[in-house]
């Protein structure tokens, strides 16, 4: 069920930030196969443009990533929806997830669109000038999603199991610690190759402890990398 997020008036958005502009990306990211409406409805809601730097801002509603410092990105919007979309597909309403860990904080946008979902989100980031600008955004947001500076290959122990686990960055295997971490019936969503060629992966795992594997896509995300950086 979606939560309602509380904008303050500077982050509904004017001109090229304003609803009518997010209302066109909905549109496209439909014709483009994204079928959840309640995915949909946290693309409209949640503002984009406060996610990148203000001189992007007037692009924030472009179906195409953007540097967001680091030599990191924040994600294409149809990726962000499609991710979201493969933790709920198959899912009755009454067993959706309602506790999630995403491994790579970025910009904060995709834990906010999944907050928007109504889920309890823990989100773990490498490099912490991101984590403090994202914790920044989630508190203007009024937004109550927990939030770590650590290595995300390592998950989030203390909180497992999880509902469900989304990745935001590729690395060339999924990471054992991380599907250890997934409850039964659980699903992990994570893009998985090299530089050169990348698929978006979706993992659930069974009663006994082996994992069903699904390709969603082809995609192109930044590497996954150990250690922390301040």
């Amino acid at each position: 069920m979606m939560s309602k997020l509380h904008l303050r008036p500077h982050a509904v958005g004017l001109g090229m930030t304003s609803q009518r502009v997010r209302d066109r990306l909905v549109e496209r990211l439909r014709e483009n196969g994204i079928r959840n409406e309640n995915v949909l409805n946290a693309i409209r809601t949640v503002p984009r443009h406060l996610f990148v730097d203000e001189a992007l801002a007037t692009r924030a509603y472009e179906d195409t990533a953007l540097p967001i410092g680091h030599g990191q990105t924040i994600s294409q919007p149809w990726v962000v929806a499609r991710m979201t979309e493969a933790l709920l597909e198959n899912a009755p309403k009454t067993a959706a997830p309602t506790r999630v860990l995403e491994v790579g904080t970025g910009s904060g946008y995709q834990a906010a669109v999944l907050a928007a979902l109504g889920m309890e989100v823990y989100t773990v980031e490498r490099i912490g000038d991101l984590l403090r600008q994202a914790r920044k955004r989630f508190r203007t947001l009024g937004l109550n999603i927990r939030s770590k500076h650590d290595d995300g290959r390592a998950g989030w122990p203390e909180h497992a199991p999880f509902d469900a686990i989304i990745v935001t960055a590729a690395g060339p295997a999924l990471v054992a610690a991380l599907i250890e971490q997934l409850a039964v019936g659980a699903s992990l969503v994570a893009p998985v190759g090299g530089a050169s060629s990348q698929s978006l992966v979706k993992l659930t795992k069974r009663a006994d402890g082996s994992v069903e594997e699904a390709k969603l896509a082809a995609v192109a995300f930044v590497p996954l990398l150990s250690g922390t950086l301040d």
